[in-house]
């Protein structure tokens, strides 16, 4: 083996992802001391995502007095690589800012992280990607937009504040006082939800009650949701009531789509996107990929599924190309019947501290599945110096097991 990608996300509690690569880069050499290593550190748009895509990318991080949720000032904290700046709304609006008695989804407000995007325009950023788990707030992003020089109107024309409790009074908006440098960047938002705006399956009635919200609050929240969905679309033409992410964050998403132009993607495919990851596997010979437990909630959306999807599609791609050399299009049909029996995948394995044996896991298809700290007490295993020596020990097993099947 030639090349080795190392893909995986942190081990929560224990190890970033940088650090899971550091170990497993590690346990290759003690095989394969002049295979050429690639670590990236990856998220799928939660926890560690801004942090993660920072390092990885060579850029700084940097902090700016901002308002929390219930608006009283912080530091907060993103990262900045060139003009692109990466955001956490858990930074500013995160749950974790307040305590388990200041939950209340229809007062708290996106006020803060709109005040980072400012503070990254004004900077020179022009391209921002956005990671929207872990908020505090069910506003639609009313609070952002807010802090962006968007004002939001009642009937009466007064100006309201960003906060869920105001949702339902929002009869129109002005644009006009949109800051110029944000009006002028491209945004690119990692939804770590499918969640829609509003209704049964929105953004309320799924995510406020673990922000505070009474099942009174959940349906006043609900209508607000509904009510300016309907004066979004009256301004800007574009109905995010059911799409698919909008309601992430309390409803962000759906604010991001609406009036900052911004592509929704799932949180893993931006990062790798953002990592150029599909020309980094190109000619690789392995793929190494992780978190801290594999189990069923694996597939939907996660690293590990994520850099498998990938992997798969650019090897399904690649076969496609080398069929196609000796083809011309008169015979389309039997390229396209070769190219449907026809893969060549690069190998794909996942390790972690635990495995959570499912249907679920089976089905993925991963070449294999490497329980690091197996048989060990969870308080032992999650030590970083335990979990780095243990992902250390197993890659090496694994690296020497492929070279020698390799080799015969």
């Amino acid at each position: 083996m030639k090349k080795i990608v190392i893909a995986s996300d942190s081990f929560k509690g224990s190890l970033s992802s940088m650090e899971v690569a550091n170990a497993a880069e590690k346990g290759i050499r003690a095989v394969l001391p002049e295979c050429e290593v690639v670590k990236l550190g990856v998220a799928d748009g939660g926890e560690g995502t801004a942090s993660a895509l920072t390092q990885a990318l060579g850029g700084e991080w940097v902090e700016a007095a901002v308002h929390d949720p219930l608006m009283r000032s912080i530091n907060a904290g993103y990262g900045l690589c060139g003009d692109l700046a990466i955001i956490e709304i858990a930074s500013a609006s995160g749950l974790t800012l307040l305590g388990e008695n200041e939950r209340n989804p229809m007062i708290t407000s996106t006020f803060g992280t709109g005040e980072l995007i400012l503070d990254a325009a004004h900077r020179g950023c022009r391209q921002f990607l956005i990671a929207l788990g872990g908020s505090a707030t069910n506003d639609g992003g009313t609070g952002m937009l807010s802090a962006l020089g968007v004002r939001f109107l009642d009937a009466k024309g007064r100006v309201l504040e960003g906060r869920g409790d105001s949702l339902g009074r929002i009869a129109s908006l002005d644009l006009d006082g949109l800051d110029p440098a944000v009006a002028a960047s491209s945004f690119t938002v990692a939804c770590d939800v499918d969640t829609p705006f509003c209704g049964s399956e929105g953004a309320a009635y799924v995510f406020a009650p673990q922000k505070g919200a009474s099942p009174e609050m959940v349906s006043a929240l609900d209508e607000g949701l509904k009510s300016f969905a309907a004066v979004l679309l009256s301004h800007t033409g574009k109905d995010v009531s059911t799409m698919a992410g909008s309601g992430a964050a309390g409803g962000l998403g759906g604010a991001f789509y609406a009036l900052l132009g911004a592509k929704l993607r799932r949180g893993i495919d931006m990062v790798l996107d953002a990592l150029h990851f599909d020309e980094l596997i190109a000619d690789a010979d392995l793929i190494i990929t992780g978190e801290g437990c594999i189990d069923a909630q694996t597939p939907k959306g996660k690293v590990v599924s994520g850099v498998l999807g990938r992997v798969r599609q650019n090897s399904d791609r690649l076969t496609a190309r080398e069929s196609h050399k000796d083809h011309s299009r008169a015979i389309e049909s039997l390229y396209n019947q070769t190219v449907a029996t026809t893969r060549t995948t690069i190998p794909v394995v996942a390790i972690a501290g635990r495995v959570k044996p499912c249907p679920e896991v089976s089905a993925m298809g991963l070449d294999r599945i490497i329980a690091v700290s197996e048989g060990l007490p969870l308080s032992e295993a999650m030590k970083a110096d335990t979990a780095s020596a243990n992902i250390t020990a197993a890659v090496q097993r694994l690296i020497s097991i492929e070279s020698l099947a390799r080799e015969s």
